[in-house]
């Protein structure tokens, strides 16, 4: 019987040792940081306790031990991603967005490019690399990142346009970003690279004119704004961010055309890493709850466990956190099979765990009743954490449901390819309700 879902005695290591970090280096860092209203400097405050993830590979394991990585496998990733987002999703998520920006370059570099650049940000002697995931930008007219594949020409989809100068043998970048993580780096001057989608063919649609670009750190014609403010994860970095004739060597570019590819693999290696990442908000607060629930008797005779709404409530909560951590296994087991090319799983657990999730904590916070809007305890920034994650990393109204909806409209689709961990297609043609004249916008 293979389906065995005991942790190995590696796996059960890598739980202690994350677990041990998450509460004795993260935890005493976290509410002084989420509350203080300067977010660069709630970012900064993570600076040590971010040294010590990356001296523990936390924030570069999941590289190819080919290139100074661990190699660690995706099911082992959500190990750890559960035992530090139970503490705060916020500092995790600086960690993760490592992934979304140097994994493109394992799947579409060529293997000079993966030496260059994956090589160092393994090395670091000061463990303080940062890797930037720059695709999304500001909403406009017509703006907005949801529509990165529409195959209408510019300015419609992604609008910062890389301009090539065959005589120099550069790209030259103008336009705008908005929301990437990490992007400003430690003091606001930029991560040590930004991995930016561009418009490399602006008369092209989305699904044939994007690229990516490596945009080193301190490249000029780059600025930063001062990180936006957020009511959760505020302890990672989200920046504004202005390309203003940016020139970068035409070898900075990778994926050449095909920048809609690694859009979609990364937010599909991510989606059940962003899973297991609600279930570690929704576990803590579920034991919060499930604690508070066996000491406060709410002015009876009893404490409120022993009454059978309450049970009846938390057994629920229970219930979908097994149940989702579960799914995000199956997903990231489904990626470990496939080389993450699991966009139909992928985005299922994102959606499903991130939306089921949310709904938990709120569900505890009845439990507790109106003390739960007390800040003394901690269920309000357990709601402000979970609300993030449907929203966030390819929104699942903004792309997941639609990649979804587009793998499932395949005429090659086999509904029960994932019961059986069979690979499901993937290609350049899936979005099935735009047309050229660009009908049926996404949202």
């Amino acid at each position: 019987m293979a389906i065995d879902f005991t942790l190995t005695q590696a796996q059960r290591r890598l739980q202690h040792i994350a677990r041990e970090f998450a509460n004795d280096i993260l935890a005493p860092l976290v509410r002084a940081a989420d509350e203080i209203p300067d977010t660069q400097k709630a970012f900064t405050m993570m600076k040590g306790a971010y040294v010590e993830a990356y001296k523990l590979g936390f924030a570069i394991g999941f590289l190819p031990k080919a290139y100074g990585g661990a190699g660690v496998s995706n099911v082992d990733l959500q190990v750890i991603v559960e035992e530090i987002t139970a503490v705060d999703p916020g500092f995790a998520t600086i960690l993760l967005v490592n992934g979304l920006a140097l994994m493109p370059l394992v799947w579409f570099g060529s293997e000079a490019q993966k030496r260059k650049w994956l090589v160092p940000a393994t090395s670091d002697p000061r463990g303080e690399y940062l890797a930037a995931w720059t695709v999304s930008e500001a909403p406009g007219s017509p703006g907005g990142t949801a529509n990165f594949d529409h195959p209408a020409p510019a300015p419609v989809g992604i609008g910062l346009i890389a301009t090539h100068d065959r005589a120099n043998g550069e790209y030259v970048l103008n336009g705008r970003k908005k929301w990437p993580c990490n992007s400003a780096g430690w003091d606001l001057k930029g991560a040590n690279v930004n991995v930016c989608v561009v418009r490399t063919a602006p008369q092209e649609g989305g699904v044939r004119g994007l690229s990516c670009a490596i945009v080193p750190r301190e490249t000029k014609g780059v600025t930063y704004d001062s990180p936006i403010d957020k009511f959760g994860h505020r302890t990672c970095q989200n920046n504004t961010i202005t390309f203003t004739d940016c020139r970068i060597s035409e070898e900075n570019i990778f994926a050449l055309g095909h920048g809609d590819l690694a859009i979609n693999k990364a937010f599909t290696w991510s989606g059940p890493v962003a899973a297991i990442a609600s279930v570690g908000v929704a576990r803590s607060a579920y034991e919060y709850v499930l604690a508070w629930a066996k000491t406060y008797t709410a002015g009876g005779d009893k404490p409120i466990i022993h009454h059978q709404a309450v049970g009846y409530a938390l057994a629920d909560v229970a219930m979908k956190i097994e149940a989702c951590r579960a799914f995000a296994w199956k997903a990231a087991h489904y990626h470990d099979l496939h080389d993450a090319n699991g966009h139909a799983v992928g985005a299922m657990a994102k959606v499903f765990c991130s939306e089921t999730l949310f709904n938990a904590v709120f569900q505890a916070m009845k439990v507790m009743g109106i003390n739960s809007l007390d800040r003394a305890h901690p269920m309000e920034r357990f709601l402000r954490e979970a609300a993030v994650f449907p929203i966030y990393d390819a929104g699942n109204m903004g792309m997941q449901m639609r990649k979804l909806w587009g793998v499932m409209a395949d005429p090659a689709f086999d509904p029960r390819a994932i019961m059986a961990s069979k690979l499901t297609p993937f290609a350049k043609t899936w979005p099935p309700a735009i047309d050229e004249n660009g009908s049926d916008q996404h949202q």
